[in-house]
């Protein structure tokens, strides 16, 4: 599968974009990246980091400010979706990548809303693109950092000197210490699952 053309990349919060597809963005930057987090955009410190790391994916984005408390109130579909097309530049995508509906890691609702409002956004020829994929990746329900999950349709092998420059985007610029889980999580390896053209 090549990956070309113009991308988006639909997450959740800023540092999504970087932890789950940071090295498939470095590996081909000469794509026309867009990447939209759906949370954080009031947050004085998460914000500007996450356009610094933009500027590293040589990628344009835009920030949302959808509820993010820790009581993880469940947000409607309809709404998600809503907001995900106010932010998005276009409706027509070469590829798509976003969330799991089951996250990436026990637990986080924001991670599995967003993925269920893509999904239907496409079932509902609302976002077109040639090919989706969700991130695929499990922590065995909290019982280790999230890994790959080895019958991933598609599986990228980050080389040591991409995975660095990601890490560096995780702990220099969005400033997560070493023993964060972020920083210890950082997968070596990025994958997905796929779904046809919409």
């Amino acid at each position: 599968m090549s990956i070309v053309g113009k991308c988006a990349v639909i997450v959740a919060h800023p540092d999504d974009e970087t932890l789950w597809m940071g090295g498939t963005m470095l590996m081909h930057p000469d794509c026309q990246w867009t990447v939209v987090t759906l949370c954080r955009k009031s947050d004085p410190d998460r914000a500007p980091k996450f356009f610094e790391a933009l500027k590293e994916f040589n990628a344009g984005g835009k920030m949302g400010d959808l509820d993010d408390g820790p009581e993880q109130t469940p947000l409607s579909s309809r709404e998600v979706q809503g907001y995900i097309m106010e932010l998005l530049p276009s409706e027509r995508f070469d590829l798509i990548f976003t969330h799991s509906t089951r996250g990436e890691y026990t637990r986080h609702l924001r991670h599995e809303e967003v993925a269920r409002a893509v999904l239907a956004l496409s079932r509902n020829d609302m976002l077109h693109c040639r090919e989706l994929f969700t991130f695929a990746y499990q922590d065995g329900g909290g019982k280790h950092l999230p890994r790959t999950i080895k019958d991933a349709d598609l599986t990228i092998e980050i080389p040591q000197q991409i995975w660095k420059r990601k890490y560096d985007v995780i702990t220099s610029i969005y400033g997560f210490a070493q023993d964060s889980f972020e920083a210890r999580t950082t997968p070596k390896q990025e994958a997905f699952w796929r779904f046809g053209s919409t």
